[in-house]
């Protein structure tokens, strides 16, 4: 790591319609530094990140310096000319095109007479790739790879750029906890070829581990640059937060309650065989493991979005039979997906519209959806949960992510169900916002909900569930209870 500093920013202002997104923030990150940019939803990283990449132009008193130059007004052109690129969360790659033309699409762009070089895109492509350390098909179509690949197909792309500084965007977001630990490798590669790294991201183990430093912002203010020797998440989250959250093990026992759903060796042919279990009234029930243990297409089953090959399905002593997911509702079943801006929400409509979507019937007079109830509805919910809106007409795209994943669930409280099924709950939302959602989960248990929790993260299950079950290659292996084993030991399970 060099002794000067890569970038550095100072007396960053922007404010947007009367509101001041950030208030004189100073940013510097170091040659071949990994950095971690942290802060809870809507404290200014983007924004940030924006202004240095000059999509934004700071108020006035700002001065920003790259490689020791004032850059007296950055532009995004400027930007990637001097080698700052940024991987956004959604990766902005292009899936019918192949792996090769994804990487050097600005060599595509760029061609001399307007034609493509195809062997030049190859040879860059492979070069960005070998610099990494990563063997791909680099004819393969984009759509065919898993998101992990994915994401190491931008990070080649930003190679081809001559990249010096990379910021990276919620890159383990949607990564299994293995593909992550694969993830953080390349971030080494990267640092130790000289390429310094900005990472963004709400897990905060894997910040720590990465890290050579982290700045952390709150309400668009700088609170601080710490280096990570002797940081601890509790730490972390309490700089980014202004709060400290607790974490106990809540496990209590059930076995008086009665059973709400029973599930007897229920099959599908190459997703899952031969589940059991039972889930009692007020119980929270985790399900943890790698990714293809087979999770979602459970839950999905559960469901009725899928259809099983054998087994049964009971609810309160009654089997069931789901021919679609509306069986499932009618019966008291209710799915988070883990998909929330493409499945769980329609994000062009408004909060209102989408927090009655899976209850109009309960809404309707006459035939006809009842402006009164449906405020009524509307107006319980947003309330009940707190969720922090504007007008309930908004669009729900306004909403910071903790605030959508509040709607998402609302939605489905709503129906009044028996049984609530929460896949990745926490995907994509920030520190504080989980813990509102798990206190959320919490009050809804102690009010006799039965709930279903899936995460790849062990620690949201074994601090959050009554019982955890370790589900893989389609098989639940075990079941453990959060009071009788350590954190530690539940993750060694579960990554033997």
């Amino acid at each position: 790591m060099g002794t000067e500093p890569l970038l550095s920013l100072s007396n960053i202002k922007v404010t947007f319609g009367g509101v001041r997104a950030l208030k004189g923030v100073s940013f510097e990150v170091m040659p071949g530094e990994v950095h971690c940019l942290a802060g809870e939803n809507g404290c200014g990283k983007s924004t940030l990140i924006k202004v240095i990449t000059g999509v934004y132009k700071p108020e006035d008193g700002a001065e920003l310096r790259f490689d020791g130059k004032v850059i007296p007004a950055m532009t995004p052109t400027l930007a990637q000319s001097l080698g700052i690129q940024v991987i956004w969360q959604d990766l902005a790659l292009f899936g019918e095109m192949s792996v090769a033309e994804n990487i050097g699409f600005q060599l595509a762009v760029n061609g001399k007479f307007g034609l493509v070089d195809k062997k030049a895109i190859d040879a860059a492509a492979l070069k960005a790739l070998a610099r990494l350390g990563v063997s791909l098909d680099i004819h393969r179509p984009l759509r065919e790879l898993p998101i992990a690949q994915r994401q190491i197909v931008a990070i080649a792309r930003a190679l081809v750029g001559e990249a010096r500084l990379v910021f990276m965007d919620e890159p383990t977001a949607s990564l299994t906890q293995s593909e992550a630990d694969y993830l953080i490798e390349i971030v080494r590669t990267l640092s130790a070829s000289g390429v310094a790294v900005v990472f963004v991201s709400h897990r905060l183990a894997e910040v720590l581990e990465i890290s050579d430093r982290i700045t952390v912002l709150r309400d668009g203010a700088l609170v601080g640059v710490y280096p990570v020797d002797g940081m601890t998440q509790s730490r972390v989250t309490e700089l980014m937060t202004g709060r400290n959250f607790d974490s106990a093990v809540i496990a209590a026992d059930h076995d008086a309650a009665p059973v709400v759903l029973s599930v007897r060796n229920l099959a599908r042919t190459g997703e899952f065989t031969d589940i059991s279990f039972d889930l009692r009234r007020g119980e929270t029930l985790g399900i943890t493991g790698l990714l293809g243990a087979g999770r979602t297409e459970l839950a999905l089953t559960l469901f009725g979005m899928r259809q099983p090959h054998g087994g049964e399905i009971l609810i309160e002593g009654k089997r069931m039979e789901f021919g679609s997911n509306r069986d499932a509702i009618r019966a008291g079943v209710a799915y988070l997906s883990e998909d929330r801006l493409s499945l769980g929400l329609n994000q062009p409509q408004s909060i209102a519209d989408n927090l009655v979507m899976a209850s109009l019937d309960h809404i309707l007079s006459n035939g006809l959806i009842s402006p009164t109830k449906k405020a009524n509805v509307v107006s319980h919910w947003i309330s009940a949960l707190g969720v922090k809106i504007g007008t309930p007409d908004d669009p729900i795209r306004t909403l910071s992510g903790g605030n959508q994943q509040r709607v998402a669930i609302a939605k489905w409280l709503a129906i009044g169900p028996k049984i609530l099924i929460l896949d990745a709950p926490t995907v994509g939302v920030d520190v504080g916002a989980r813990a509102g959602i798990f206190d959320i989960v919490r009050k809804l248990a102690a009010e006799g909900l039965s709930i279903i929790i899936i995460s790849d993260e062990p620690p949201e299950v074994y601090f959050n569930a009554d019982r955890v079950i370790h589900m893989a290659d389609g098989q639940f292996h075990a079941s453990y209870d959060p009071r009788t084993i350590s954190l530690t030991a539940l993750e060694a399970a579960i990554y033997a």
